[in-house]
């Protein structure tokens, strides 16, 4: 397959990349040394909408589509270099100051009728999760309490969003790379139509432990936020608790059951917000 698309895109394969989950992604050049990127992916309806959500985006820092065949679940993107994720800088309030310009500059108003997952769609594991604990599936159950905050800030969120905005989804350290020396590109959207502040919530759970005092970090990166984007730092606080429950149930579904630092989070979350 990689040699047929090699010649289809016109580009000369490298060396795959190694750290991924489920997807395929291949490193090569074209002809005139642009360096591209070959994504493969089985699961062909979210790539699908991560090319439309690429291409919505275009011109607003993201990587480039260069070409595609959804039917095969495969596309050419540029390649950001050097590469480097956010990560990779330590100072939390820099990188915080870095996510706010990079979010500032995604603010896009939702497109008609192309296929992004709503809100309440992005939300439905709590909702498969409440079916398994009625059906007496599950051992080890959530606090309830965390459900029902949950499930009280998600619908006094979705039902008081005055704008419904393109939201990458999943905009967090390592899918901002620096492109340059300067600017920086953001990778691998999923896609959700809503709450412009939701898009802070995978980046704020992320690296939280940066300067030893996880509630302090969460503190200062929502003041960050709230200062620079113009955000309400208690629908931040909000979204960060139903996301936590949502991942929560995701690791439950998974067959985990590592907990702990989803109580951390939910417990300082929940502080913010009262």
């Amino acid at each position: 397959m990689v040699r047929d698309f090699a010649q289809r895109f016109d580009f000369v394969p490298e060396e795959p990349f190694t750290n991924l989950s489920y997807n395929f992604l291949l490193r090569g050049k074209r002809s005139d040394g642009e360096p591209v990127v070959l994504k493969a992916s089985f699961m062909k309806e979210e790539l699908s909408r991560e090319i439309k959500t690429l291409r919505a985006y275009e011109g607003r820092g993201t990587v480039r589509v260069l070409e595609e065949n959804e039917e095969w679940g495969v596309a050419l993107l540029e390649r950001v270099e050097p590469g480097t994720p956010l990560s990779a800088i330590e100072d939390d309030a820099a990188a915080t100051e870095i996510f706010c310009e990079v979010l500032n500059g995604l603010h896009l108003s939702a497109p008609t009728g192309a296929g992004y997952h709503a809100m309440k769609r992005h939300f439905a594991g709590i909702e498969r999760y409440r079916e398994r604990q009625s059906g007496g599936e599950l051992e080890a159950p959530l606090p309830e309490s965390w459900l029902e905050n949950a499930e009280e800030c998600l619908a006094y969120l979705i039902a008081t969003t005055s704008e419904d905005v393109l939201l990458h989804g999943d905009l967090h350290h390592e899918n901002i790379l620096l492109r340059g020396e300067s600017q920086w590109a953001v990778i691998d959207p999923k896609g959700v139509v809503g709450d412009i502040h939701f898009e802070t919530i995978q980046y704020l759970l992320n690296y939280e432990d940066r300067g030893g005092d996880r509630d302090q970090v969460l503190q200062n990166r929502i003041a960050i936020m709230a200062d620079r984007l113009g955000l309400d730092p208690r629908r931040i606080a909000m979204w960060g608790v139903a996301r936590g429950v949502l991942e929560a149930c995701w690791t439950i579904e998974d067959g985990g059951n590592r907990l702990a630092a989803w109580d951390r989070h939910i417990g300082a979350l929940c502080e913010i917000f009262k």
